[in-house]
């Protein structure tokens, strides 16, 4: 596949078809007529991958990123760890406790929900404070839709200050080899921009609908975990000294966080089955999947060749108005994660490149509802205490505060 733009053998129409058909799923969440998410539709490609081109189980386990899944694995065990304990529920209520006007209640939960999405992933952390917050706005009497829309935000925002933050950025961390503390200086500015950015929309911006009609306070949805003092502290303890260990070493950070994973495992109260619920295991399959499917897209080299097209007409996926463009447009298109996968391979494994993608993708997920899965997790957990989040709903905070975060971080990126 060295020949011309337009040269492809026939042979690799089939697997072009498939990437086409598989990424199509990744657009609409699934496929029509058929009972498949993304995560289905990414492991029936990778199957059909496998069975087009011929190449071995071997060769497809070697496809896949085994640091990445690894360390995403371990996260998912060290966040079920706090869930299970009560640790996000409590913090929350502590806030929410606390006498404070409505704009400084909005910045403290933009605080602590971003502090902890950059350590525990944004999605665990959506799922476990947003009935809290919901009940929390409903007991004031006061609209608990900026609040909630400003939680996923806060969450999105927040993750991208860590190359641990959400699933992309651990992805982007291990394939490019970039280092914790280095990525975590140059992430800082930007993340602390957009999230200013944030409550400065929430508080002055016009984000309400005016006056809204509350439902009872009393939700109908999952009952919290009681808080556990000893299991928090015990996750408290190996979160902070996996994150000492990234920031100081330079060895496997898949290992360490294993070791971290299996520490928590140890336990007397927690029964295993229980940790292992709360494991997304249809996300892993997702990256399992796709790496198949892009292993063999390239192979064909359309990519490549598509990239050399651009390069010589002057356009570099490494420079920071191009990788904007392309890698928001992408997130929003098909989700960041499979967005990412597409563009790690075209960034000539330059270090700024890879904190573009990650801040650029991340950043993008506030645009629209479907933009990112902790957006969806605010949503669906809002409607069961009875509060309604919809597109244009989170438009009005997401669309500005995206649009916002995204040209700051731009600016740092180009400047900086």
């Amino acid at each position: 596949m060295n020949g011309q733009p337009l040269h492809i053998a026939l042979a690799d129409w089939a697997v072009i078809s498939v990437f086409g058909v598989v990424y199509l799923g990744m657009f609409l969440g699934g496929l029509p007529r058929l009972k498949l998410d993304r995560s289905g539709v990414a492991l029936l490609g990778a199957i059909a991958m496998i069975a087009i081109t011929g190449m071995t189980v071997a060769q497809a386990a070697a496809a896949i990123d085994l640091p990445t899944i690894l360390l995403l694995f371990a996260f998912m065990v060290i966040s079920a760890q706090m869930r299970l304990g009560g640790f996000y529920s409590a913090v929350t209520r502590r806030v929410g406790e606390w006498n404070l006007p409505l704009p400084a209640l909005s910045a403290a939960l933009i605080v602590v929900a971003a502090a902890l999405s950059a350590v525990f992933s944004n999605d665990v952390v959506c799922l476990a404070m947003t009935p809290v917050v919901a009940r929390l706005c409903l007991r004031r009497r006061i609209d608990p839709v900026p609040l909630l829309v400003g939680l996923a935000c806060a969450a999105n925002i927040g993750s991208a200050a860590t190359l641990i933050g959400n699933p992309q950025n651990m992805l982007i961390g291990s394939v490019m080899k970039l280092h914790f503390a280095s990525y975590a200086q140059q992430a800082l500015v930007p993340v602390l921009v957009g999230l200013v950015l944030l409550w400065a929309w929430l508080t002055w911006g016009p984000v309400k609908d005016g006056d809204p009609i509350l439902p009872p306070a009393e939700g109908v949805g999952e009952p919290e975990p009681e808080f556990d003092a000893w299991q928090t502290v015990k996750g408290l303890v190996v979160a902070t000294v996996l994150m000492a260990v990234f920031l100081f070493t330079d060895g496997p950070h898949e290992v360490a966080a294993l070791i971290g994973a299996a520490v928590l495992l140890l336990s007397r109260r927690l029964a295993t089955s229980a940790v292992m619920r709360l494991v997304d295991w249809p996300l892993l399959i997702l990256f399992m999947g796709l790496f198949v499917v892009n292993h063999a897209f390239d192979a064909t080299g359309v990519a490549a060749q598509a990239v050399a097209w651009l390069q010589s007409h002057g356009v570099s996926l490494s420079s920071p108005g191009p990788l904007l463009v392309v890698g928001v447009t992408l997130s929003n298109l098909v989700s960041n994660v499979p967005a990412v996968m597409l563009l790690l391979p075209h960034l000539g494994g330059e270090h700024q490149a890879g904190v573009m993608l990650a801040l650029f993708t991340t950043f993008a997920g506030n645009l629209l509802l479907v933009g990112s899965i902790a957006n969806l997790i605010v949503a669906d957990l809002a409607r069961q205490q009875g509060v309604v989040i919809d597109a244009r709903r989170h438009a009005r905070i997401g669309v500005p505060v995206a649009l916002m975060s995204l040209l700051g971080a731009w600016v740092w990126m180009a400047w900086a």
